[in-house]
């Protein structure tokens, strides 16, 4: 699983790469980025947080993942 800290909107929503819909959506980017980091940490996946331009700027690993956490190319 990897969780995501994507724009929605005007917003920001946390998602998860196994389910379509948002698990929650906040009103900054900093609050969904605490919530993105504590889903990460308990399932030990990777975030992975969008900029608002739509870019992904940051990836951060908390285990289990296959690739080298110096890996550039997500």
């Amino acid at each position: 699983m990897v969780v995501f800290v994507v724009l929605h909107g005007d917003q920001w929503a946390v998602k998860t790469s196994n389910s379509d819909q948002a698990y929650r959506v906040f009103n900054t980017q900093h609050e969904a980025i605490e919530c993105g980091k504590e889903i990460a940490r308990n399932n030990r996946c990777e975030l992975r947080i969008q900029d608002r331009t739509g870019h992904w700027h940051k990836c951060i690993s908390y285990g289990n993942d296959p690739r080298s956490v110096h890996d550039k190319n997500w």
